[in-house]
């Protein structure tokens, strides 16, 4: 389980995929940067951090077999590896944003980023990245984030957080194909206003009112509209608003 530091990259997803196409990678391979220049989000949006005081990390996940565990349900084990960090760690009011942000007392402390690469022969190739706001006190022009040491007022060591979110996201996959159910249910229990009025922007820009009930196994929300129907969205399709 090696994990590759660096003092300063532009993107460790970016890095771990070169890195991967040119060498041959022990499975769980992971890359740290103290300083990232050009961290990705979702959806192409860019992620800040301030220069060594946060985790991002990249890990290498390597020929799983679709029929065993779905892409789908492959996003959910790795929300579910990133929230058993953080309560590892007795941070314990965390919830998923759907579909990969994680909130801590109601504000974004983490983000995660997949890219997948199939294969003819039934597996995929993942590269995880996410990243996690550890020892940064300034958020001015970001209200809606925070740390986990403004939440317990603790310093947290990056190497160590690193080595805890490769073990747990090992451990969430290993465990994943016998426990798929239980697995859903955790990842829909957590969802970030769940059962709660809140609001969404499509795709062309409009707005609208609804409320989460659920995420199918396809990966898709299901949101309660006014007009008591439900309605599905995959994450191209629709985003939810603070």
């Amino acid at each position: 389980m090696p994990i590759i530091k660096l003092d300063a990259i532009d993107s460790t997803n970016d890095y771990l995929k070169q890195l991967a196409k040119e060498n041959w990678l022990e499975n769980f391979t992971a890359v740290m940067a103290f300083e990232q220049t050009k961290g990705k989000g979702q959806m192409g949006s860019e992620w800040i951090s301030e220069p060594g005081k946060n985790l991002t990390i990249s890990v290498l996940v390597k020929d799983v077999p679709l029929e065993m565990i779905s892409i789908y349900d492959f996003n959910v084990a790795v929300a579910l590896a990133a929230v058993g960090l953080l309560n590892l760690n007795n941070i314990v009011r965390v919830n998923v944003k759907w579909p990969n942000d994680i909130m801590a007392d109601n504000k974004k402390v983490g983000g995660i980023l997949i890219e997948n690469t199939f294969k003819s022969d039934g597996t995929f190739t993942a590269v995880v990245g996410f990243g996690l706001n550890l020892n940064q006190t300034d958020f001015e022009h970001l209200p809606q984030a925070n740390s986990l040491t403004n939440i317990t007022h603790q310093i947290y060591d990056l190497e160590e957080m690193a080595e805890g979110f490769v073990k747990s996201l090992k451990l969430h996959l290993i465990l994943f194909p016998e426990h798929v159910d239980e697995a859903w249910l955790r990842y829909n229990d957590i969802l970030f206003k769940k059962g709660k009025p809140a609001a969404f922007e499509l795709s062309n820009g409009h707005r609208f009112m609804g409320i989460i009930q659920t995420v199918t196994r396809e990966g898709k929300l299901a949101l309660l509209l006014n007009d008591d129907s439900i309605a599905y969205y995959d994450l191209k399709e629709v985003k939810l608003l603070y």
